[in-house]
């Protein structure tokens, strides 16, 4: 099978497919490697030869109507749970970071855990990615596939980089709370938030900040505002910027990600010690992954580029489904909250799986 990706951006009516024709897509082992090139890319949270950034070179590039339609989902009464990261490891992992904070190694680092869903049947790909795009108008939604990676459908409201017109667009998003009863009934706008979860979000834009001061003095911070994904709301900050050299792209993702929104701060000693101490490997979960400079013509839209980070995922292998989830810890953060965190964000995918 070619490698391909098919996404739909936020509110979109339709999707846009890119296909590689022949051979198999460029692995790269840095994102300064992404300088000058154009495909869509699919990066892991820890890139390594093993699990390099893979470029789908756009040899095919064609719009896809959105349609309706619910996946084939199952009876959950048949839902056969296989957990990966248990609660007990959990618990282990959640200490272990917790100590980092309490003596003041580190200012956050975000703990994720990984979940194994079966299905009675393998569901279609397609289906789940159609079904996505129907639940999550607010999100971007891609569907991968390479022989390297295999399939990977991702549920995002997270924006890594993106062009709109002349100026370049990045977000700080992070602290999450769901919504429930009428709460559901709007987005988000009542609700209160806590101090941990604004010293969080206010982390990543600082380090945003950070990263922009770099690349050009042309930037302007919106937020933060609550915005909603699916049922949990999260606290979002906008940065418009122009880059007076776009053709080091590259250089610019090399210093963003992983933000600390999906790693921590300072940022490469947290991103050692996730690597080092996580039970479960991230693998192309907390990653990014999108189209670069990749044109469609019959929207006549000239270079396009729209890299998210790559939240809410899940790996297919058949009939079973590796759900990935995480969460941002400071040094006040409760155990069984962060848990029930990761779970409120798991449901993005599972809710694919099941009626």
């Amino acid at each position: 099978m070619s490698a391909f990706a098919i996404y739909r951006l936020p509110y979109a009516d339709h999707s846009i497919r890119v296909e590689q024709t022949d051979g198999e897509p460029a692995e790269l082992l840095s994102c300064t490697e992404l300088n000058g090139r154009s495909g869509f890319v699919v990066a892991p949270f820890d890139i390594t030869p093993e699990q390099p950034i893979l470029l789908i070179r756009p040899d095919h590039v064609e719009t896809v109507p959105c349609e309706a339609g619910e996946s084939q989902a199952h009876d959950p009464s048949l839902r056969q749970n296989h957990v990966t990261c248990p609660y007990d490891s959990y618990t282990i992992d959640f200490a272990n970071y917790h100590a980092q904070l309490e003596e003041r190694l580190f200012r956050k680092i975000v703990l994720a855990r990984c979940v194994d869903e079966e299905t009675p049947q393998p569901i279609e790909p397609m289906a789940l990615f159609r079904c996505a795009c129907k639940r999550y108008p607010r999100m971007f939604i891609s569907l991968v596939y390479t022989e390297k990676s295999g399939y990977w459908l991702t549920a995002t409201p997270e924006i890594l980089l993106e062009k709109q017109d002349a100026q370049w667009r990045t977000i700080a998003l992070a602290g999450t709370m769901k919504l429930e009863g009428e709460q559901l009934n709007g987005e988000g706008e009542t609700l209160s938030w806590s101090t941990k979860n604004i010293q969080e979000q206010r982390i990543v834009a600082t380090y945003i900040t950070e990263c922009l001061e770099q690349f050009t003095g042309d930037f302007q911070e919106e937020g933060p505002r609550t915005v909603r994904a699916a049922n949990l709301v999260h606290l979002r900050s906008d940065f418009t910027f122009t880059l007076p050299d776009s053709d080091h792209l590259g250089d610019l993702l090399h210093a963003l990600h992983p933000t600390p929104a999906v790693c921590g701060l300072p940022k490469r000693d947290t991103f050692n010690f996730i690597v080092k101490n996580e039970h479960s490997p991230r693998r192309y979960y907390s990653g990014f992954m999108g189209p670069l400079n990749v044109q469609c013509s019959m929207f006549n839209v000239q270079c396009s580029t729209h890299l998210y980070v790559s939240l809410r995922c899940m790996n297919i292998e058949g009939n079973r489904y590796h759900l990935y989830a995480g969460g941002g810890l400071l040094k006040d953060s409760n155990e069984e909250q962060e848990w029930q965190e990761t779970e409120a964000k798991l449901e993005t995918m599972r809710s694919l799986l099941y009626v």
